[in-house]
């Protein structure tokens, strides 16, 4: 008899379990995610223990405590200011547009760092012009070379730099390599990797990942940033990774085509603040006496300000200043990414500056290395269509720079997806530059990606296959998942 009421307790109490994670979701404090909450009790009411499951492992933003005790402790320390003549302090003086004011004001409020004056900033747009000008900078290092990347391969690419920073260790040099432990998951596993370290650069992963730290920590939580310090006097930011164009992991979608800058002036030490605060939550090293060195100010020099995101931080502020920057576009926008897995406000601020008369231009890749990200794309074409938004696919590999300009006056460049992980999830890097001249060469860049893409036609779109239209709106109901 009791026996036989075993499926029915099983039944129950796994019934029950799931009611139980459903009332510990709804009183959660965090309330800031209600359709990605609302997408967590559909899946966990729809799938039975899978679900939740799956909520357990990935649906709550699990740092693990002691990185976010590191994190606390390396953000609380303040770094000392450098000290500045006259000229400096003026060159410093941020030149910002009246129309652009109230997003810089936004991006120190939610992001922390201010803008700055007196920066030289060079775009570059080549695979292989990034890596030649790195390579180049390391060679010419005089004290340290910091580099952090979401993925480091071992081809050309990779053993070229890996090659310039045994040199520089050779010349007494300190080199620091942190990669993240899933994107260079080849690397730390490869003699490029044992080759380095016995030549005297440390090498750390990022995040790493073992079924132990499953317990404590959500596993794909990723360091996709991508920066380089060189001397504490020159910074290398954007989407290109360590890599061919070719990209031997995926090479099928190549070549993949980025957009990173090199910097020199005041935000140098606000992107090596960004590397040595990762750095210490990895290893519990502390490097703020690296962080003293005075960066150079450039006279009459450009207007940026950086902003690093992350799940230790307030991370929805890239997405604040991406929404609020379309709204105050008059009269162009331009936007570039790989992965576009909108949320309702993102939609809606595109949709509303087209609708407003304002130039309104998305470049997307044609062939996207993941085929659920690049469906749930799809499910957004419609509506964007509709409101006169002008949709490119680009044709000629996988367009991974993640780019904005806007009214040819302000410019960004970013690590980050125009996604939730991006936005919420992954540790991301992102730069801002008030400027007109370099606003305009990332806009002829983008020139470049919009004559090798083909522009989206609104009433081919319309007369679509009613099975890609169940399979992409299928996908876009997980977007709040992506």
């Amino acid at each position: 008899m009791f026996a036989s009421l075993w499926p029915l307790i099983v039944f129950a109490a796994e019934f029950l379990f799931r009611i139980g994670l459903i009332a510990f979701i709804l009183a959660r404090r965090r309330t800031a995610r209600p359709v990605a909450n609302l997408a967590w009790i559909t899946v966990i009411l729809a799938v039975p223990l899978a679900g939740a499951i799956g909520y357990i492992l990935v649906g709550e933003t699990r740092l693990g405590r002691r990185r976010i005790r590191r994190h606390a402790t390396i953000r609380g320390r303040a770094h000392e200011p450098r000290p500045l003549t006259i000229d400096d302090a003026r060159a410093m003086q941020p030149t910002i547009e009246p129309a652009q004011r109230p997003l810089a004001m936004l991006a120190e409020s939610v992001g922390g760092n201010r803008a700055l004056g007196g920066h030289e900033i060079d775009l570059i747009g080549e695979a292989g012009a990034y890596i030649d000008a790195l390579v180049a900078d390391i060679d010419r290092a005089e004290r340290l070379c910091h580099l952090l990347f979401y993925v480091y391969l071992g081809d050309r690419s990779g053993r070229r730099v890996a090659d310039a920073l045994e040199r520089a260790v050779e010349r007494g040099v300190t080199c620091r390599l942190l990669v993240d432990a899933v994107g260079s998951r080849p690397f730390l596993r490869s003699n490029l990797r044992e080759d380095l370290q016995h030549a005297g650069v440390r090498v750390v992963a990022a995040l790493p990942t073992n079924a132990l730290r499953a317990l404590f920590a959500r596993l794909d939580l990723r360091n996709h940033r991508k920066i380089a310090v060189i001397d504490g006097a020159t910074a290398y930011v954007g989407s290109h990774n360590i890599a061919d164009p070719e990209f031997a992991t995926k090479p099928r979608f190549a070549p993949w085509i980025d957009a990173s800058a090199r910097v020199r002036g005041p935000l140098v030490r606000d992107l090596h603040e960004l590397f040595v605060e990762d750095w210490y939550m990895d290893t519990g090293e502390s490097l703020d006496a690296e962080c003293a060195v005075a960066t150079p100010i450039v006279s009459e020099g450009m207007t940026a300000q950086v902003m690093g995101t992350g799940p230790n931080s307030y991370n929805a502020a890239l997405k604040q200043l991406c929404v609020t920057a379309l709204h105050a576009a008059r009269e162009e926008i331009i936007l570039t990414t790989p992965y576009f897995v909108p949320d309702e406000a993102m939609v809606t601020a595109l949709c509303t500056a087209a609708r407003r008369g304002v130039k309104t231009m998305l470049v997307l890749p044609q062939r996207n290395d993941s085929p659920l990200v690049a469906a749930a794309s799809r499910s957004h074409y419609q509506t964007l269509l509709d409101a006169g938004v002008r949709l490119h696919e680009f044709e000629a590999g996988l367009l991974h720079a993640k780019t904005l300009t806007l009214d040819r006056a302000m410019a960004l460049i970013s690590t980050a997806n125009l996604d939730r992980r991006s936005f919420e999830l992954n540790f991301e890097v992102s730069m801002v530059v008030y400027d007109t001249d370099f606003a305009s060469q990332l806009r002829f860049l983008q020139s470049s990606y919009l004559a090798r893409s083909r522009r989206v036609d609104r009433r081919a779109w319309g007369r679509r296959a009613w099975t890609k239209r169940v399979r992409d709106n299928a996908a876009g109901t997980l977007s709040p998942l992506l």
